[in-house]
């Protein structure tokens, strides 16, 4: 189970790893259903089980209303594994989950944010599809440090289920019109990151280095990377969509006698700016295409 290529450049490199580990080549008879409705996961969930499955892997719109689902399973004897996003459950109901902490990655882009010493923190959020773990873990830090009084969020939108560049930009040009007085955008992934910007470039308004408006995206597409480098934006956290190969190596090793691990298991990532990022992490921790050096995707 898992979420459309369409929804963002992270999600296509994770369902391309997913087809091109669970391959037939590699000895497993894999079907894939990939929808941003809950409901249509769950349901093709249910029907996987009862069709006979051995391992059932998730990463779900939603962070709720699995339990029937994780119950079917255990009862028919399938394995479960979880991920990319974690679900709100008892950890009983799944075998193991292979993770990013995406309130890891809202606390990493807050702390960058925060020592960069701006006189003021007015931020536009930008959030991913609501209630999925990626918006829910990245938003709370960041809504927690508005009740501190550490940040002001003057504008508060989503990029809808799909994470849209074009919902992105009319939040941002929605608090233009409205006179909104900003110099942060923080969208929840490079594409509302992207489409927040071509807002305020419309608007002729200056953003990445030494520009009015701090620019900070979640991912790591190589475009996105480039744009940091060129200081058209300023900070990208990365977000890691390859976690195909190490499931498998679970399952054969398992096969062959050894433990499934259990409980959660976070991935190590990290975050660039302006003054860390360079060509060998471009090349070594980014995903999808790359611009090549000097290009600004906007």
């Amino acid at each position: 189970m898992n979420l459309p290529p369409e929804e963002s450049g992270y999600r296509q490199a994770n369902v391309d790893d997913m087809n091109n580990v669970f391959s037939k080549a590699n000895g497993y008879d894999a079907k894939q259903t990939n929808t941003s409705d809950n409901s249509a996961q769950i349901a093709a969930a249910m029907g996987y089980i009862r069709d006979g499955v051995n391992y059932l892997l998730i990463s779900a719109a939603s962070d709720t209303g699995w339990d029937q689902v994780f119950k079917a399973a255990k009862a028919a004897g399938v394995t479960v594994f979880l991920f990319d996003r974690v679900i709100n459950t008892d950890p009983s109901n799944y075998q193991a989950a292979l993770v990013s902490d995406m309130h890891a990655e809202g606390v990493a882009t807050l702390n960058w944010l925060l020592s960069q010493n701006l006189p003021v923190y007015n931020v536009i959020l930008i959030r991913g599809q609501l209630g999925s773990a990626a918006e829910v873990g990245r938003s709370a830090p960041f809504l927690e440090a508005a009740k501190e009084g550490k940040i002001n969020i003057v504008a508060d939108g989503t990029g809808g289920d799909s994470w849209s560049p074009a919902l992105a930009r009319k939040v941002v040009e929605a608090a233009i019109a409205a006179g909104k007085d900003f110099n942060v955008v923080y969208g929840e992934n490079d594409g509302l990151a992207q489409g927040a910007v071509q807002a305020l470039d419309a608007a002729g308004i200056t953003h990445g280095k030494g520009g009015k408006v701090t620019i900070m995206g979640n991912d790591f597409n190589r475009w996105a990377l480039r744009n940091v480098q060129a200081g058209y934006w300023n900070f990208d956290q990365q977000c890691k969509p390859r976690q195909a190969a190490e499931i498998s190596s679970w399952i054969k090793t398992h096969q062959a006698g050894a433990a499934f691990p259990t409980g959660i298991i976070y991935q190590k990532e990290i975050w660039v700016d302006t003054a860390t990022i360079t060509d060998q992490i471009i090349k070594d921790q980014g995903i999808n295409a790359d611009p090549g050096k000097g290009v600004i995707t906007k």
